[in-house]
């Protein structure tokens, strides 16, 4: 059984070059891995079954200009009772055009353990996108920290929510 990587791997950055694909090309070489850019994952739920296919374009558009490469994409959707099931894009497809373009991007980083654990954080009665890609716009960056003996020891990101929040404050 494979492992979760998105609870035990993607969070600290590190990913197995044997099961590294880009999602229409072979499989990515360890030498490869030395290029890259880091690799983040990102979960956006939506009520109902959605998405509508408005982000599609946006997602499109990140790739065409190479500031990203999608290695995962996976839909995923919480029943009332709970239950999490994924959802083939086959099925998405069909109400959202827009999504066909992503037949395909597969790289087998997520195991139906990332799916689970992705459900739990979810909402019942919700949809979600469960997106892991590779920030190829810093891979220049994060190769010449490599070459030169560095590591990355922490990340994050700030939610714009805590960003109001805090302009909010500032301004009370």
């Amino acid at each position: 059984m494979k492992r979760a990587y998105i609870r035990d791997t993607l969070t600290v950055g590190w990913v197995r070059s044997e099961t590294l694909f880009n999602g229409k090309g072979p499989h990515v070489s360890a030498d490869d891995l030395n290029e890259m850019g880091p690799i983040d994952y990102v979960l956006v739920e939506w009520p109902g079954r959605q998405p509508n296919g408005e982000v599609a374009p946006h997602l499109v558009e990140l790739v065409e200009r190479g500031l990203i490469r999608i290695l995962d994409l996976a839909f995923i959707t919480k029943d009332e009772d709970g239950s999490v099931a994924a959802l083939e894009l086959a099925d998405i497809g069909g109400e959202v055009a827009e999504l066909a373009i992503f037949e395909g991007a597969a790289s087998d980083l997520l195991s139906d353990d990332d799916i689970g654990e992705a459900g739990g954080a979810l909402e019942p009665g919700t949809s979600a996108a469960l997106l892991v890609f590779e920030n190829t716009w810093a891979a220049p960056f994060a190769s010449a920290v490599r070459r030169s003996g560095g590591q990355l020891v922490a990340s994050g990101r700030i939610p714009i929510q805590a960003v109001l929040a805090a302009l909010d404050a500032a301004e009370a």
